[in-house]
């Protein structure tokens, strides 16, 4: 099971365009919220979540997936359990995804290190240890991050590569995005 993690001030692109597109692709995943049942983005959308993050079995997880968006990143990064989740993928060679200015929070827990990621402009200080590119999606290894809103649709595409190789195109072709 993929897991999007959800706080108030989430970007909504982010979030609901990666969603949709890896449920495109057949695959399981599910919006957690760290907050409550219903989760306001930071444009004013509020999703209601198909649980909390806290009822996430550790051992259904096969990746989680971090929006950027603020004051939602830092209300994910703040966050006891968001950091317990991403350790626990991290020790156990699980996806990490993060979009836009989440990957600042793989940068400052120090899981970027030797990797290559992208981010919004502004955050590649974050990215400590990192080689940045200004790709829009970048993978390395069990970790996918991506630049911004705007590649919302390729970075979903990409989780759903990592998982069913060669998905990811086909999947942008039926929403008309290729």
């Amino acid at each position: 099971m993929l897991y999007v993690l959800l706080a108030d001030g989430f970007e909504e692109i982010e979030a609901i365009a990666a969603f949709d597109i890896i449920k495109r692709g057949d695959l399981k995943i599910k919006l957690a919220s760290i907050e409550g049942e219903y989760v306001e983005g930071a444009h004013g959308v509020v999703v209601k979540a198909d649980m909390s993050a806290g009822d996430i079995d550790l051992d259904t997880i096969d990746g989680i997936i971090l929006p950027g968006g603020m004051p939602g990143t830092l209300n994910l990064q703040k966050s006891e359990r968001v950091n317990e989740l991403i350790n626990y993928c991290a020790e156990n060679g699980k996806l990490l995804a993060a979009i836009c200015a989440a990957p600042m929070i793989l940068g400052d827990l120090g899981l970027l290190r030797g990797k290559k990621a992208t981010c919004f402009p502004g955050y590649e200080d974050s990215l400590a240890g990192a080689e940045v590119f200004d790709d829009f999606v970048v993978t390395d290894g069990n970790i996918i991050t991506g630049k911004g809103a705007g590649a919302a649709l390729v970075f979903g595409a990409a989780i759903a590569d990592y998982f069913k190789e060669g998905t990811g195109k086909k999947l942008l072709r039926q929403v008309q995005y290729l």
